[in-house]
């Protein structure tokens, strides 16, 4: 408010440049799936669906594991919040877990099994985050920087792009934690009598958990398959966000009171606002000449990887996937595209990794405090297992998703 009430009064920008960012489309769509996410939360249908998983699945420890993967892809994509996501829905149900198995917070049973639920759970939710346009708040301004510099990412091209890669990390990334970090019990045969009596204190399907699921569902075919008949992921958004109000699933007071969703719509706006001034105004330029004399000379292969290296890793210093974006994304895709390394694929690789860094350490992004803040990890253990897991996902996101994005035409 601040921000643009000084460039308003100072004539930096009129009001209409100053408002700017409060109608791109990306930020709506972030809010709207906010909204969604409450559907998912207060219908119990988030907390359901996981139950399901781990009756389905929780025989082993690696298949409990496995089972809140599964429960948080199906989620991530109409879900943009790592905290309401990984903290609200999926951490309850991994703590009954631990808890049900004799493994206690800040105790040495930790190690039994909370630990490596925990770290598999957070890690994972990392890369979810990576996969879908609406899975993290930050992507929406990823987007934005990535139009500024001429470079339009749809929900459907950046879903597309992420679909191998980001399989490929869920499936391994639990298996590495579970070398590294094993936990004491391999067996959980107890795991499908805690989900069927869990089931049962949830009782009946209800109505609002039906329509709730009905609307998930036309969500995902429109933002998949929308754009080809020209109704575009926003439209969508606010279709599905009409039914659940129609259908009384959420009323406008619980839509008042999600702050979070306001919180995230307002400074992202501004955000953007604030990034198509600097862009015009010409900073962006200028710092992006700056940055390129590192990597002046270079091939363009060579200069974009020490580039993803440095975004990557510098997410030791930021306590934010979002500050860390808009402090860096831009200067660096506008370094990217200046040394000749392909629009599409600069703008791409560098949003995946404005997810994945958010795994290094315990503050990194929403959940992490939350989930560190359990008791289960031990903070050397933490940082030491968030540094293992950046390995294997630059291996997977820059090899296998390197030959997958060229499969594609993307370089």
């Amino acid at each position: 408010m601040i921000s643009i009430g000084l460039t308003t009064f100072t004539g930096t920008l009129t009001l209409p440049q100053a408002l700017k960012g409060f109608s791109n489309g990306a930020i709506w769509l972030v809010l709207i799936a906010f909204f969604i996410a409450r559907g998912f939360i207060k219908t119990h249908l988030g907390t359901r669906i996981a139950y399901y998983f781990v009756y389905l699945f929780g025989k082993k420890t690696l298949g409990l594991a496995y089972s809140m993967v599964l429960s948080e892809l199906i989620l991530a994509p109409a879900v943009p919040s790592f905290t309401a996501r990984t903290g609200g829905i999926i951490y309850p149900i991994v703590n009954a877990l631990a808890q049900a198995f004799n493994s206690k917070p800040n105790d040495p049973t930790s190690k039994n099994l909370g630990a490596y639920l925990i770290q598999a759970c957070f890690q994972s939710s990392v890369i979810l985050g990576a996969m879908f346009v609406t899975a993290m708040a930050g992507n929406p301004l990823v987007v934005a920087l990535a139009a500024d510099a001429g470079v339009e990412i749809t929900w459907g091209k950046w879903a597309l792009a992420a679909i191998v890669p980001g399989m490929i990390s869920l499936l391994i990334i639990p298996l590495i934690i579970y070398k590294i970090a094993p936990p004491r019990i391999k067996e959980t045969p107890d795991a499908k009598n805690l989900a069927k009596n869990k089931l049962k204190e949830l009782g009946r399907v209800k109505t609002s958990e039906i329509i709730m699921l009905g609307v998930f569902i036309m969500l995902l075919v429109l933002w998949i398959f929308g754009e080809g008949f020209g109704i575009n992921s926003v439209t969508t958004a606010f279709l599905g966000l009409s039914i659940l109000l129609i259908c009384n699933v959420l009323t406008w007071e619980e839509i008042l009171e999600e702050k979070g969703a306001w919180n995230t719509f307002i400074w992202f706006s501004t955000l953007v606002t604030l990034g198509y001034a600097l862009n015009e105004h010409g900073l962006i330029t200028y710092f992006s000449g700056q940055m390129s004399y590192v990597v002046e000379g270079m091939h363009w292969s060579l200069g974009l990887s020490i580039i993803c290296l440095v975004y990557f890793y510098t997410h030791y210093f930021f306590a934010s996937n979002t500050a860390h974006i808009g402090a860096m994304y831009g200067v660096l895709l506008a370094v990217a595209i200046g040394l000749g390394a392909p629009a599409m694929l600069s703008a791409l690789i560098l949003a995946f990794i404005s997810n994945l860094f958010g795994g290094l350490t315990h503050y990194g992004n929403g959940p992490a405090p939350i989930l560190y803040g359990a008791g289960y990890v031990k903070l050397k253990d933490w940082w030491i297992t968030g540094l293992i897991v950046s390995f294997a996902n630059i291996l997977v996101w820059g090899g296998i998703g390197a030959a997958w994005w060229k499969f594609l035409g993307y370089w």
